[in-house]
């Protein structure tokens, strides 16, 4: 079997291992205000082999209008579509996207929750790719269909654990949206604006250099270590606006060598659902 990647892997590298059998990419492109962006920018170009995953379709499941804007999808049937794409317990996945790793990211975390832990985001995604003279393919692939196991990982934490340790030291709550979002201005995703109260603002672009890769992890080390305090790293819940961009900062502190914290997927999406839930603005 190939060397494994857990985390992020470099657009050289992966180039390496376009061919690998035992490897399955997927093109998780996707634009939160034109939804069928990510699918029309793959039929003009993705990596070869590449799958198309929607956010949506594929790595969301329906919404009830309490549960937020990106619930978490059946487990079962995730897997079943990753299985149709060729993905067993034993496949290198590797997830890109144009946003920065915005929305690989979520794939990344999905998988890690279903237990597979041989999945990485491509550094600086199609960009990157690009930049570095890859080819690029207007083909879709042929799937080789495959079984997957569950072994679903206690790696979430749904409102009821969140509302219950709000203020409580054996909770550090980060929260991945933008720093005017998280102080409730500029809110045009959810119809109420600020956080959950006792939140603290770590934008997931912050995680990012200026090329649109992953700051160094001695540099994240540092920066996360910063926002810590301390605390121990099981205690550190993240969120964002609906479950997306704290994968993230998942990712980001996995990367350092962080490792451990917890995604509340809800997130303020399904917070501010009900108006019972306390609500704080401002700086935090």
């Amino acid at each position: 079997m190939s060397a494994s990647y857990a985390t992020l892997i470099g657009a050289n590298e992966l180039a390496q291992h376009l061919h690998d059998p035992d490897w399955v990419l997927f093109d998780c492109r996707f634009d939160l205000t034109n939804p069928d962006f990510g699918f029309d920018a793959y039929s003009v170009g993705h990596l070869p082999g590449a799958f198309y995953l929607d956010l949506d379709d594929d790595l969301s499941g329906p919404k009830n209008g309490h549960n937020g804007r990106h619930p978490l999808p059946d487990p079962a049937h995730l897997a079943a579509r990753l299985a149709e794409c060729g993905v067993g317990n034993h496949t290198q996945v590797v997830a890109y996207d144009d946003a920065g790793g915005m929305f690989a990211a979520r794939l990344w975390w999905l998988l890690r929750w279903l237990g597979h832990h041989r999945v990485a985001v491509l550094d600086g995604g199609f960009q990157a790719w690009c930049r570095a003279s890859q080819a690029l393919s207007t083909e879709t692939p042929e799937a080789r269909p495959a079984t997957y196991t569950l072994a679903l990982q206690p790696s979430r934490v749904d409102a009821d654990y969140v509302y219950a340790h709000l203020n409580r030291p054996d909770m550090l709550l980060l929260d991945a949206r933008s720093p005017d979002r998280f102080r409730g201005e500029n809110e045009t995703l959810d119809p109420v604006g600020g956080h959950i109260p006792g939140a603290t603002n770590r934008f997931f672009k912050d995680n990012l250099g200026g090329d649109g890769c992953f700051k160094q992890a001695s540099v994240l080390r540092e920066e996360f270590g910063a926002l810590l305090k301390g605390h121990d790293i099981h205690k550190v819940v993240h969120q964002c606006g609906s479950g997306v961009t704290a994968c993230h900062n998942l990712l980001a502190m996995e990367a350092a060598g962080l490792s451990g914290s917890r995604l509340y997927a809800g997130s303020w999406s399904e917070w501010c659902a009900d108006p019972k839930r306390p609500v704080a603005t401002g700086p935090g």
